[in-house]
């Protein structure tokens, strides 16, 4: 079987990022010895380019780093729905009645207690407001 430009193009990036095994680095050499032209192009375009593109130092902690990172936005994640939740049934609770096994009255607790609860329903309204700005936030698409 004969080795084509166009396989050893195929291999190119592979062999270029230096995940090529030894066969295919071997095979991808063996070709550009024979084929001069496609050498220098891949010397003088492809190799400027791919360091440009690659960055010189990534810091060796960066992957644990962003690891750690979206666990702690995930945790501020859980908190505030939690929050959210708690605080906006607090400040729309009711007063349910019963006499003699009837439903007698439904009373929202905010007309009694208009202060308190409305600070609840803010509350409640923040915990909302950064659960959905980070939910936006975290978004990878």
């Amino acid at each position: 079987m004969e080795v084509t430009r166009d396989v050893i193009l195929d291999l190119l990036p592979v062999y270029l990022a230096g995940e090529a095994s030894t066969d295919t680095r071997a095979l991808v050499e063996a070709y550009l010895e024979r084929d001069r032209e496609l050498a220098r192009r891949i010397r003088g375009q492809w190799m400027e380019g791919l360091a440009k593109a690659v960055p010189a130092h990534l810091p060796p902690d960066l992957e644990l780093h962003s690891l750690r990172r979206t666990r702690n936005l995930l945790g501020w994640l859980r908190w505030l729905f939690g929050l959210g939740i708690a605080f906006t049934s607090i400040g729309l609770a009711l007063d349910i009645r019963f006499a003699r096994g009837r439903l007698r009255d439904i009373h929202l607790l905010l007309l009694d207690y208009p202060r308190e609860l409305s600070v609840a329903l803010g509350l409640g309204a923040c915990c909302w407001a950064a659960y959905f700005g980070l939910r936006r936030r975290l978004r990878t698409f």
